[in-house]
């Protein structure tokens, strides 16, 4: 499946910016499951300092505002064409050993309600278990909008009972690694049947299994990745795939418009 993406995120300012510095990661992954066919990132009011591979492999801009800017824009456009593997990605790259993604992060860190949940997961096999996890986070933490900050671990959303894809994501990795898999947290873009326009990108998680290598769940949609998904960073927990992190220095209040569109071509 060949996908369309654009992308667009402007930063108003109240009064100008003396500095800001931000690092992107809003190329999605060229590998065997999807193909890049184009990308490119545009800034206005920004200019990029360089670019380099993380530890994760993620495509990494870090960008500098101009001085005094009252706005910064980033355009993000491009191709990628996608198949349907059933959220299998197969084989570990990069240079990363595979316990560390047993190792939990500030925002996976289990607690009392994350291990109970995870006593209570069964199944055949590995895959078979984890979709089972999957279900169990589903039913335990209602889709909700508006409920959470980016900064809630897996144990308080799984004690509010409410997030978005996330916190389903940070639930379901820690209850994973609790039970022994390797996890980690992906973000990306889901082309949504019948919507072009989107509010923002899409967060899952992915678990390693002996024979098939890494697998994705999608615990929001309760599904595995299929190709209308495009993975774009993936880390530890959402700190290590955020599409944007940074500081800037500079008083008065921020405004965030998103522009978003995934579609087929």
């Amino acid at each position: 499946m060949l996908l369309r993406i654009r992308h667009q995120t402007t930063y108003r300012f109240e009064t100008p910016m003396s500095y800001g510095l931000q690092q992107l990661r809003k190329s999605p992954k060229g590998h065997g499951v999807q193909d890049v066919r184009s990308w490119q990132v545009t800034l206005t009011g920004a200019r990029q300092e360089l670019s380099y591979q993380d530890a994760h492999m993620n495509t990494v801009q870090l960008i500098s505002f101009e001085e005094n800017t009252r706005e910064v824009t980033i355009t993000c456009e491009g191709e990628v064409e996608t198949q349907d593997t059933h959220g299998v990605v197969g084989r570990h790259g990069g240079f990363l050993p595979m316990w560390l993604f047993k190792r939990t992060t500030d925002l996976t860190r289990p607690g009392q309600g994350v291990r109970a949940l995870a006593r209570d997961v069964t199944g055949d096999d590995d895959v078979a278990r984890l979709h089972a996890l999957s279900a169990a986070v589903s039913q335990a933490v209602t889709y909700t909008k508006g409920t959470t900050e980016v900064s809630m671990n897996a144990e308080d959303v799984l004690t509010k009972g409410t997030g978005v894809c996330q916190d389903h994501a940070h639930v379901f990795i820690a209850a994973a690694r609790h039970l022994g898999y390797p996890a980690r947290y992906v973000s990306g873009y889901l082309m949504m049947d019948g919507q072009v326009d989107q509010d923002a990108g899409h967060a899952w998680a992915e678990a390693w299994t002996e024979g098939l290598g890494w697998v994705g769940f999608d615990i929001s949609n309760g599904i595995s990745p299929d190709a209308r998904y495009v993975r774009v960073a993936t880390g530890f927990d959402y700190r290590d795939a955020a599409p944007v992190s940074g500081l800037r220095y500079g008083s008065g209040a921020e405004t965030l418009d998103v522009n978003l569109q995934v579609e087929q071509q």
